[in-house]
């Protein structure tokens, strides 16, 4: 299961081992699809959740880039500014994820001063669940994927 940012050598592949495979099949396997960003090997009963989660996910970040720049230009960015600046921030915060090692809640912690704007920000994000939505949208994701595995 590749996602759209495999086109940018950015994306998740994950794939699931054959009952005949081997581990230097599987070696091959992510030898090739390392070209095109992480690879992940999983067990089959996680594919749908992987389709939920990464399979979808793209689209997730995209509408969190639009409504961010959407944002901006609301309050005098241009468009083209706007999305620049959403897009780098996505990846930037993604990238020190990765590469920090830190949990995601000690670094967004690191954002948040005292009475700062981002903490005042965020308190909006959690009055509109945008935590519960986005694991909702997941969830919906999974479980579509596995209606659509199943036999007609």
């Amino acid at each position: 299961m590749p996602n759209t940012p495999c086109l940018v050598q950015s994306g998740v592949c994950v794939f699931t081992r054959g009952k005949h495979a081997n581990e230097s099949d599987a070696d091959l396997v992510t030898e090739m699809l390392n070209c095109v960003g992480l690879v992940e090997e999983m067990p089959e009963t996680l594919m749908d959740t992987v389709t939920g989660l990464s399979g979808s996910g793209p689209a997730y970040a995209f509408v969190t880039i639009e409504a961010l720049a959407d944002g901006g230009v609301k309050m005098g960015l241009n468009r083209e500014q706007a999305l620049r600046l959403s897009a780098q921030t996505l990846m930037g915060a993604a990238k020190l994820v990765l590469e920090s090692g830190k949990h995601p809640e000690v670094l967004k912690d690191d954002v948040c001063s005292p009475g700062g704007t981002s903490i005042h920000a965020l308190h909006q994000l959690e009055k509109g669940q945008y935590r519960a939505t986005l694991m909702n949208a997941v969830e919906a994701g999974t479980l579509r994927s596995k209606e659509l595995g199943e036999p007609i």
